[in-house]
């Protein structure tokens, strides 16, 4: 006889369906246990971030492997599979990343500054101007810890466990909408050392990076278009100094 508890593995499908597989054993049960697991990770992120506890990303991303390693489940349950698109993709998402580079300080950041009578405050990248050595350093970060790190914590495994959270893993317009406006907030959150109107840029930042993963059906999407968005950033640092609003 099997005596093994019950893993995710078995009874969630990749996106959280819970389905049973041992004869006695219901479908409830299985969900509603691993969705009191998926709160109280939830939870435990959620202090993190609202806390500043050590570097937020790295202990998401350690909470993500544990995650993984408890349901016994592989990267792509968090969105790492490979895009449904043609070879041409990462152009596709270097596009929509300049475009919204765009219309970032040509309407986000003029808006919230009019509306707030406040600047976003990127004063801790005033020395990468001019400095092609810091440049080269922040788009290591930025690629790394940034891009690929901040993109499984919160548009991989945050997201994807409260979507379990709130709908029991039902993929489900509603659910997943609440679920990425509940990330996007503590991402942004999570920027709050560039003040007000640098949260409420990052976490709408975040939205779109969500809808990109799903677009493409992959979070490598939302990876490459977080990388190519601040690359974006970083360079225009380098070449002028800080840029903020267009008007």
């Amino acid at each position: 006889m099997n005596t093994r508890p019950a893993s995710p593995s078995d009874a969630v499908r990749p996106e959280g369906v819970a389905q049973a597989d041992h004869p006695g054993t219901t479908t409830a049960t299985l969900s509603t246990t691993w969705r009191i697991v998926a709160a109280l990770e939830v939870v435990a992120a959620g202090v993190t971030v609202a806390f500043d506890l050590w570097v937020p990303t790295l202990v998401l991303l350690a909470l993500a492997a544990m995650s993984l390693l408890i349901r016994r489940q592989k990267p792509h349950t968090l969105g790492l599979a490979k895009p449904e698109a043609g070879r041409w993709w990462p152009l596709e998402i270097l596009g929509f990343a300049v475009a919204w580079t765009l219309v970032t300080i040509g309407l986000t950041i003029p808006v919230l500054e009019h509306l707030t009578g406040q600047r976003q405050d990127v004063s801790q990248f005033t020395a990468v101007q001019g400095n092609l050595g810091l440049l080269a350093l922040l788009l290591t970060f930025s690629w790394t810890l940034a891009a690929i790190g901040e993109e499984v914590a919160y548009r991989g495994f945050l997201l994807t466990r409260l979507q379990q959270v709130i709908g029991g893993g039902q993929a489900r317009a509603p659910v997943t909408v609440l679920a990425a406006i509940l990330a996007a907030i503590l991402f942004g959150w999570a920027h709050s050392e560039q003040g007000l109107i640098g949260i409420v840029t990052t976490s709408v930042d975040a939205l779109f990076f969500t809808w990109l993963r799903f677009r493409y059906r992959s979070l490598w999407a939302a990876v490459l278009a977080h990388g190519f968005n601040n690359t974006i950033g970083l360079v225009a640092y380098f070449l002028v100094g800080p840029i903020y609003g267009l008007w």
